[in-house]
């Protein structure tokens, strides 16, 4: 907290901070990307190699459970426990409008203990709440759209998670195919 409050005072010196009015379609489509982004970076952090067996406790007219391993990280109880705490990144990330290009956009303020170096190359957009509507928004997202998160993650070989959550299950963001490539702040993590 005592980090979080020294860090606005300082950027209040090193970049402009003033409240706008956001569009908050756009908003959640940024936060649930960026939700889905702090989520596969937690899923890539379990090791594959790691199994747990899911199923029924049920007997077929056999006898035999239906139970199969599958990996930990991509088990619906790692990726529960894991929403329950994905929005407490948000605390994190503030909202910035590029100065050059003027697009809206959500990024780290701190990047491994340190200001995110690009931080200068934004104006950072101040909310009545601290930015806090950004842990809320990804709550909301998360909290609404648990299952089709779940489904998508689950999946082998998952791939466009942002994509295919954000655009084509939840429809917060802009339809964008899977194929086509996009810059997603390719700067915010140098």
């Amino acid at each position: 907290m005592k980090l979080s409050c020294s860090l606005v005072v300082i950027l209040a010196f090193v970049t402009r901070v003033y409240p706008e009015k956001i569009n908050l379609q756009e908003l959640r489509c940024l936060v649930c990307r960026r939700t889905i982004e702090e989520m596969e970076k937690e899923v890539d952090k379990v090791d594959p190699s790691k199994k747990v067996e899911v199923g029924t406790y049920r007997l077929d007219h056999q006898g035999n459970q239906a139970q199969k391993k599958v990996e930990y990280r991509r088990s619906e109880v790692f990726l529960t426990e894991l929403m329950e705490t994905v929005c407490n990144k948000m605390d994190d990330y503030v909202r910035v409008r590029s100065k050059t290009t003027g697009q809206l956009l959500v990024i780290p303020l701190i990047i491994n203990g340190a200001m995110n170096p690009i931080v200068g190359e934004y104006d950072i957009i101040q909310d009545g709440d601290l930015n806090k509507s950004l842990k809320f928004n990804c709550e909301n997202i998360v909290e609404e759209y648990e299952e089709g998160i779940v489904k998508h993650f689950s999946a082998e070989g998952a791939k466009d998670l942002d994509i295919r959550i954000c655009s084509e299950h939840a429809k917060l963001c802009p339809k964008q195919s899977v194929n086509e490539d996009y810059e997603f702040e390719a700067n915010d993590e140098l």
